[in-house]
């Protein structure tokens, strides 16, 4: 999404910004639910009207005067706005103009950007003369709409596409990105997954260098998963923040819900999974159900025990047998005693993932391949006459091998023959995917 232009929803709470955005790119993109607040952290998705590609931002309500979560979740809307190549200022017919609404369009007839003014929950005629009680914030006509239902909101994108910028970075963006895909690149995801308030947000913000999402002592701050690009020494990283995850019988509203399902497609989707554990608390019992839910989805994973400054010795020894004892499952995979507030080991995460990358990428020479899994055959012949043929590498990313065989390999055997490829060409935690064909 580089280049193109940025269109911030802005508005307080509860006025249909979420729904508006989920009516602009046509899914459910942000979590809507019928509470003040539920949006939280800025949320970016590509949009797309009449062939013009822009960028749309959805923020948190504006809650001045609230506590200190509504005063985070209000600047991250600021900064949002101030971003913006255009603005839109959402506001609610049925509730008319409140005092909030006119403390936002204070701040708004001060931009330089252009604001169009969207009167929200217009979704019949009868309401259609309201809207002019909002011509007093000077900030132009009023667009009345219906984002539920999508009533006017065709007229407004025809607007909003009048006033956005020349798009020529958009256009050398998309040249760019197409290139690249001809040329087989693929930007390395990366999740960072764990229960809520162990510190995701915290390192998220300090592994992308920006502060993206909003950082609260409160569990579950974060609702959306929120991803950014980022240029490293390994090359462009997607480093993907989720919602803190739960046990499902713990999970008692439907955004909850909804940020947990999201949690579990950016497992599924990612190449490499953080998981962020809680030093002061230990290695929990969801802690090693989320290690066996990354693990069972193929991803490698590097273990993150955060907090760790705060232990004393013994505490640290402990944690130290835990971590053997609990998550022995994971095998070799990477384990760094980090401080997400602080910075302390941050810099070892790269040089981990550095490796995973290389690993997930790797390719090997059919003759290779042959001579491991001939080894491991004659090490450990198949049950009942089994054997592989003929094995290669058919695809990378994540490494995955075609072996024929002349019968059915059993499942356990399989796994042997994966172990054997993984040890010979030190593949570590990365995924391996092996297809096994019948040879007549």
């Amino acid at each position: 999404m580089t280049g193109l232009p940025t269109v911030a929803i802005v508005g307080r709470p509860n006025v249909g910004k979420s729904t508006l955005l989920n009516r602009i790119v046509g899914r459910r993109e942000a979590i809507v639910q019928e509470l003040p607040g539920v949006t939280r952290d800025r949320k970016v998705v590509e949009a797309e009207w009449q062939g013009r590609e822009f960028k749309l931002v959805d923020t948190g309500g504006w809650m001045l005067g609230g506590d200190d979560l509504d005063e985070k979740v209000s600047k991250q809307s600021e900064r949002a706005m101030l971003e913006a190549s255009v603005v839109m200022f959402v506001v609610d017919v049925t509730t008319g103009v409140t005092e909030e609404d006119s403390r936002v369009a204070n701040i708004l007839r001060r931009l330089d950007q252009p604001v169009i003014l969207v009167v929200n929950k217009v979704d019949d005629v009868a309401r259609e003369p309201l809207v002019w009680e909002f011509v007093q914030f000077g900030l132009g006509d009023p667009w009345p709409v219906s984002s539920l239902h999508g009533r006017g909101t065709g007229d407004l994108l025809d607007a909003l596409v009048d006033l956005l910028p020349p798009d020529l970075d958009a256009i050398e963006a998309e040249r760019q990105r197409k290139a690249e895909e001809d040329q087989g690149a693929k930007v390395f995801s990366v999740a960072l997954i764990g229960r809520p308030n162990v510190g995701k947000s915290t390192l998220f913000n300090r592994l992308i260098g920006d502060d993206r999402s909003v950082v609260h002592d409160m569990p579950g701050t974060t609702r959306d998963a929120i991803d950014t690009v980022v240029e490293t020494s390994e090359g462009p990283i997607r480093f993907v923040d989720t919602a803190g995850m739960r046990r499902k019988s713990k999970i008692d509203d439907n955004t909850e819900y909804y940020s947990f399902v999201r949690a579990l497609q950016a497992v599924d989707a990612s190449d490499v999974a953080l998981l962020v554990i809680d030093s002061t608390e230990g290695i929990t019992h969801q802690d090693q159900r989320l290690a066996e839910r990354i693990d069972a989805a193929g991803s490698p994973i590097v273990v993150l025990l955060n907090k760790h400054e705060l232990l004393d010795a013994k505490q640290r020894l402990d944690l130290d047998y835990q971590v053997s004892q609990r998550l022995a499952f994971l095998g070799n995979s990477v384990v760094l005693k980090i401080s997400a507030l602080t910075g302390k080991n941050t810099h070892k995460l790269l040089p981990a993932l550095g490796e995973a990358i290389e690993s997930y990428h790797r390719r090997v020479p059919t003759r290779k391949v042959n001579e491991v899994i001939a080894l491991a055959q004659a090490s450990q012949p198949g049950p009942h006459g089994a054997r592989v043929l003929y094995a290669t590498q058919g695809a990378n990313d994540p490494p995955t091998f075609t072996l024929f065989a002349n019968k059915e390999l059993p499942a356990t055997y399989v796994r042997y023959l994966e172990r054997s490829l993984r040890e010979a060409f030190d593949m570590g935690t990365t995924p391996i995917k092996l297809r096994v064909r019948k040879r007549d």
